[in-house]
């Protein structure tokens, strides 16, 4: 009998987790299990992006809305609703339904429950993300599985869970030819109008929060407009960092160089158009924006953090599928961005070397093969 299973993700963006959900769903389909997208909101919060999405690729989404926090009530409607729907399995995404869930024993609970470490952000110690990822680190004594995206990740949540046998690693997986296929598709007359009065142009994409280090990639670029006068700089994202990057760009003097349109869902294209893609950030699992940069083909600059270098083919000081530098680091972070631009037209090789190692490492065929595995194992 076929795998009915609930994934739940309270979703801020279509970003990397929402990426890798979508495609994890369409290839459970494919593969004969049954799988849903519970996609949680609070009340009067209109479609969020990952619910638009999921219709406009006709993926089963259910929105639902319920009060934020620590809302043990919302989380026992939605056991009463998966038990109500025949679901075997419970699949969280994220610190909410990890903590929501795993405060409910499975005793009561009666669904076995599996979750998907997608990364932790390092929050600032006794904030309030802070004291969430201590609480989703408890929450995975209540996990018949645990699945990490990368092998660095068991550094992240405690060492009797990191080696226990209900941890696998399964690496984010991509559909390449729809990436390839949506990279075909036309920029806005805004990103158009952008290309055409700068050059070269640097592309970045996540959330705009701390952990992605957008604020030192805008002070890098700064410092890189005296060799590159008419570069241009496009941050693709939303989030609580807005209005400091802002701040950061205006105090720099990068009013007419940097472009900030929020979320998109033109990304692959802008890969495709863009010279290079940047990824600063300081922590990571295994990004599918790194994925996607290989499959569209753009030379990549990201910083030595989580699964990127292994991903990259990093051996020693040589990359064999870009540049990585260690994070944190401005003056690498500078000069990275400077040897990637002064060598455009040598770049054939990596984006060749990338683009066949994420069509043979890293499809969502096999990504949902061993995910498969994992829920055998769990409900056995």
């Amino acid at each position: 009998m076929a795998i009915k299973v609930l994934h739940l993700i309270d979703s801020g963006g279509l970003y990397g987790a929402e990426k890798m959900l979508l495609t994890l769903v369409a290839e459970q389909i494919k593969q004969g299990l049954v799988p849903m997208i519970l996609s949680a909101g609070e009340p009067e919060q209109p479609e969020k992006a990952l619910e638009t999405e999921a219709k406009n690729l006709g993926l089963p989404i259910t929105p639902w809305r319920m009060k934020p926090g620590f809302n043990l009530i919302g989380a026992r409607e939605v056991i009463r609703w998966a038990k109500t729907n025949g679901f075997q399995l419970l699949h969280s995404h994220g610190y909410k339904f990890n903590v929501l869930m795993g405060l409910w024993p499975e005793s009561l609970r009666s669904i076995p429950l599996v979750t998907t470490l997608h990364g932790y952000i390092k929050a600032p110690r006794f904030t309030k993300s802070w004291l969430y990822e201590s609480v989703d680190r408890l929450a995975l004594n209540q996990m018949r599985a645990v699945v990490l995206v990368s092998e660095a990740m068991r550094q992240q949540i405690p060492s009797a869970i990191a080696q226990s046998e209900r941890v696998a690693v399964i690496p984010n997986g991509l559909d390449v030819d729809a990436v390839q296929i949506k990279a075909q598709s036309p920029l806005s007359e805004t990103f158009t109008e952008f290309f055409e009065a700068h050059s070269p142009v640097v592309l970045a994409v996540g959330r705009l929060s701390p952990e992605k280090g957008f604020d030192r990639l805008i002070q890098a670029f700064s410092l890189a407009l005296d060799e590159y006068p008419n570069a241009g700089l496009i941050i693709i994202g939303e989030g609580a960092m807005r209005g400091q990057l802002e701040r950061h760009a205006k105090e720099a003097g990068l009013s007419s160089n940097l472009l900030l349109p929020g979320y998109c869902d033109q990304v692959p294209a802008l890969m495709l158009k863009a010279d290079m893609i940047c990824m600063p950030s300081l922590t990571e699992g295994l990004p599918i924006t790194l994925l996607e940069a290989m499959a569209a083909g753009v030379p990549i600059l990201a910083t030595n953090v989580g699964e990127i270098g292994q991903v990259l083919g990093q051996t020693g000081t040589h990359t064999k599928g870009g540049v990585v530098i260690p994070a944190n680091d401005g003056a690498a972070l500078l000069n990275g961005m400077k040897a990637v631009l002064s060598s455009l037209g040598a770049q054939d090789i990596a984006i060749n070397w990338s683009r066949e190692r994420v069509q043979t490492a890293y499809s969502s065929v096999s990504m949902a093969r061993k995910y498969s595995v994992v829920y055998q194992q769990a409900l056995g």
